[in-house]
């Protein structure tokens, strides 16, 4: 019988994630604290964009295997790929997901789902092809790892008041210049605030994003016990991305988030915008965990 691991927690990574999510508590308390002052009623559009990210949470995994082109399979058409799963999920203490397969030939894979029992995992023609079934486990186990943190969840609740600011600053002109209380002078402030909240924001959620991809091959080296497979898998991805077309990859761009390495990146973009650590930042950290688990083995 297939044992299953016990989670630890990695302190550090905790830290940072609670310390992300309480900056971004405070920007948003302040951001509705100064709306509110001024007199501007956005309570019929935080709930109007509030269901609009609802709508976008329960139904994510669909709108996001239609926008890749993903074909759900079963068990009858990839036996191979449900039994590595099944045992994955027995390991890591979680329900199976739906499977899907992309016929695209970038390499890549990604989980969608707002939790483990609403939850798809789906793998690309082109990584499939390129990776060993070592290699093939160990990006696997980092999306179920995904999963079993609801990183949909947490991201897309980080995301919320993000997107109720750019809204708001996008239509700020459109606003009504009266308020309340003698305040419709203060107007000029709801674009100002509404930048900076979005602003912080976007940058403290891909700050976020980066935590959760630490934690996700974090949970892959101890689901499989194999840390260099997932370095090794890394590796091989991020190579093979640089020698896709360029307008394949724009295709796929908007998945950015999702993949396990994005489809587009490089030099050109800071990694303070990005979605991901650089692969050379999380090899070196799949090494220290390599050898903490060999430190206990010994």
């Amino acid at each position: 019988m297939i044992g299953m691991i016990r989670w630890p927690m990695d302190l550090g990574l905790q830290i940072r994630m609670i310390g992300t999510m309480f900056l971004l508590a405070l920007v948003y308390f302040i951001f509705i604290a100064v709306l509110a002052s001024i007199g501007v009623d956005s309570l019929i559009l935080v709930v109007i964009i509030a269901g609009v990210l609802l709508l976008q949470y329960f139904f994510s995994d669909k709108l996001v295997l239609l926008s890749m082109g993903a074909e759900v399979v079963t068990e009858q058409q990839e036996p191979q790929l449900y039994e590595m799963v099944t045992r994955l999920c027995a390991i890591a203490g979680i329900p199976r997901p739906k499977l899907a397969v992309v016929h695209k030939s970038v390499p890549n894979a990604f989980a969608t789902g707002r939790n483990a029992k609403h939850s798809v995992v789906a793998v690309t023609d082109g990584l499939r092809s390129m990776l060993t079934q070592d290699e093939l486990e160990a990006v696997l186990a980092h999306e179920l790892s995904h999963v079993k943190n609801r990183d949909s969840m947490i991201i897309t609740l980080a995301s919320l008041i993000s997107t109720v600011a750019f809204f708001i600053f996008r239509n700020s002109f459109m606003i009504p210049r009266g308020g309340r209380g003698g305040k419709e002078n203060l107007w000029f402030l709801v674009p100002i605030m509404a930048a900076v909240v979005w602003v912080v924001s976007f940058l403290l959620i891909k700050a976020l994003s980066r935590y959760r991809e630490y934690a996700a091959d974090r949970g892959s080296a101890l689901i499989t016990g194999k840390p260099s497979q997932l370095a090794s898998a890394l590796m091989k991805i991020s190579g093979m991305i640089q020698r896709v077309p360029t307008r394949d990859l724009r295709e796929v761009e908007g998945m950015n988030a999702f993949f396990i390495i994005p489809a587009l990146s490089g030099e050109s973009i800071m990694e303070l915008f990005g979605t991901h650590p650089t692969v050379e930042k999380r090899i070196a950290a799949l090494e220290k965990i390599e050898s903490e688990l060999q430190g206990h083995v010994t």
